[in-house]
């Protein structure tokens, strides 16, 4: 018995060892080689400073930092604004279809940002029907395009981090301090500014960041609708493309200036958490209220009007994807043209995104069910630091890490630029914490007594492994699966970076037919991604319901 642990001790000791090895392969080394190739001069290859001193010291530069630090933190406000009263609403009162409003908020979450500009490029764009439709009515409307259009998109997109997050945090705390607040007159919404929101204020400032970040990273929203407006992501995807074929030194730099931006307000959000104690004992949970005839209207108005907005450019996107065209041009009427066309025309985008997305998973669901394990029952410093490290990829962005890929497998002994495998490899890195979070989750929920009784009647621990523990696992396995798969076949910011004409993806293909005003090829595209996306959230939420809620 003490042979078959042993073998087992050195089975997970592998794994740990296999995951230091792939993540510092796939993740470290390409940031590394990113940090390293911003001190070189782009001719010599010598160290130098310049790439910096180009970067802020040009006016130029310096407002695309600007830009984006604008766009991340009105983003977030917009994404707190929306999220904040949609998570108290459904969660403190009986809302009816409050699980429609959820699952429309999730579907919003999962959808690509680049769909939704596209999508309100159509309705607000210059010649949008929307927009003209209003202009008709007598209503001036400004185009989508530019920073507004932007900060828009993004705030619909990823007020449901904040929504979700809020939410479940509003339903655990004790309702003894609101109700102590109110017994000394303090009035409902004083009540919930000045002792609730402070309670919360960890999950909302979580809800926050992960808005700010992805909105400072993604890539795809404002090069389609930001025209002249510049920030860090397209800089840096613009400066790669002018130093294609050498050191990709200014584009490395504003890559780690990215990064640095990201990691700031990362270290901010935790030192505002750090300051206080937010712990409750959660005796008195609040109970679901029932709205009074007054306030029921508006209230079921807002949070329907809410994930409506959110939902629109889906709606759109669909919509478009069954209008009759005439080349990149819409005529009336309806008709399977787009459809045809993309099975004409774009059936390697279509393979090659289902292709990439599910080699990916299959490596991350191997992998990261194994890591999880070994961070949730074998707690060490190792895997600890393991743990911390499987944090980067949520910070780093898709274009950053994309370049880091670049720079470092572009030479021999390792040459994987223009492969199918170099994507492969960055959407299983990207996507891996997904698998492994969602592991370590269902593992909390599952009594080590079972392990050790299994044990006890004479299964080795590996047969434990895989005869009791894994099966236990694997709605947390599943749904970390799904979400891995969503977000890969979704990718856009590294795949621009990474494609060559043999792996375009749908979410190139799609981003090049908007840019070039094919309207219907990216409609149908998009619905196909949407399609794709909208099973695998079903999934989700049918396991998770059927399984005692396994979310991540």
């Amino acid at each position: 018995m003490k042979h078959l642990i042993y073998s087992l001790n050195n089975i997970w000791t592998i794994v740990i060892f296999l995951a230091f090895v792939i993540v510092g392969l796939l993740l470290i080394f390409p940031l590394y080689n990113i940090f390293v190739a911003s001190f070189l001069d782009n001719e010599t290859g010598v160290f130098t400073l310049q790439n910096y001193t180009n970067i802020l010291g040009r006016r130029y530069y310096r407002t695309a930092i600007y830009n984006s630090v604008i766009v991340g933190l009105s983003s977030m406000v917009g994404a707190l604004i929306i999220g904040i009263p949609l998570a108290f609403f459904t969660a403190r009162y009986n809302i009816k279809g409050k699980s429609l409003i959820s699952t429309l908020a999730i579907l919003a979450l999962v959808s690509p940002p680049f769909i939704g500009a596209y999508a309100w490029i159509m309705m607000l764009g210059s010649n949008g029907w929307l927009r003209l439709g209003l202009e008709s009515m007598g209503i001036s409307m400004p185009t989508i395009y530019g920073p507004l259009g932007i900060i828009l998109v993004f705030s619909l997109k990823f007020y449901p981090f904040v929504f979700l997050l809020t939410a479940g945090a509003i339903r655990t705390i004790n309702v003894s301090l609101e109700e102590a607040a109110e017994s000394l007159g303090c009035r409902p919404f004083s009540n919930f500014m000045r002792v609730t929101l402070p309670i919360i204020f960890p999950a909302v400032s979580t809800g926050a960041l992960l808005a700010f970040v992805l909105s400072l990273a993604d890539f795809g929203t404002p090069s389609i609708i930001g025209r002249n407006f510049r920030v860090l992501s397209t800089l840096a995807y613009n400066l790669f493309t002018s130093e294609m074929g050498g050191n990709p030194g200014l584009a490395s730099t504003v890559s780690i200036l990215l990064i640095l931006v990201s990691l700031i307000f990362v270290y901010i959000q935790r030192r505002l958490i750090r300051k206080k104690d937010y712990g409750s004992d959660m005796l008195r949970r609040p109970e679901v209220k029932q709205l009074s005839r007054v306030s029921s209207i508006p209230v079921h108005a807002l949070c329907y009007l809410i994930v409506f907005l959110s939902s629109l450019p889906s709606l759109v996107v669909i919509y478009n994807s069954f209008r009759k065209t005439s080349g990149p041009v819409f005529k009336s009427g309806f008709g399977l043209d787009s459809y045809r066309r993309i099975i004409n025309d774009v059936p390697d985008a279509i393979f090659n995104s289902f292709v990439f997305s599910i080699s990916a998973v299959l490596m991350i669901v191997a992998l990261g069910t194994l890591v999880g394990y070994t961070v949730a029952r074998k707690p060490s410093i190792l895997t600890g630091f393991l743990d911390s490290l499987l944090m980067i990829p949520y910070i780093v962005p898709g274009v950053v890490l994309g370049l880091g890929f670049i720079v470092s497998f572009n030479s021999k002994p390792v040459v994987l630029v223009g492969t199918a495998t170099i994507i492969i490899l960055v959407i299983f890195v990207r996507r891996l914490p997904y698998s492994v979070r969602s592991s370590v989750s269902i593992l909390k929920q599952i009594s080590l007594g079972v392990e050790e009784a299994a044990i006890s009647l004479g299964a080795s621990p590996a047969k434990t492994f895989l005869k009791v523990t894994l099966p236990l696992m694997m709605p947390g396995v599943f749904a970390g699966a799904m979400m891995a798969f969503i977000t890969a076949i979704n990718e856009l910011s590294s795949s621009i970076i990474l494609y060559v004409g043999g792996t375009v993806t749908m979410p190139v293909r799609i981003y090049l037919s908007v840019l070039d005003g094919e309207f219907g090829t990216a409609a149908a595209l998009s619905s196909i991604l949407l399609a794709a996306t909208g099973v695998a959230v079903f999934a989700i939420i049918h396991i998770s319901e059927s399984d005692e809620g396994v979310f991540l």
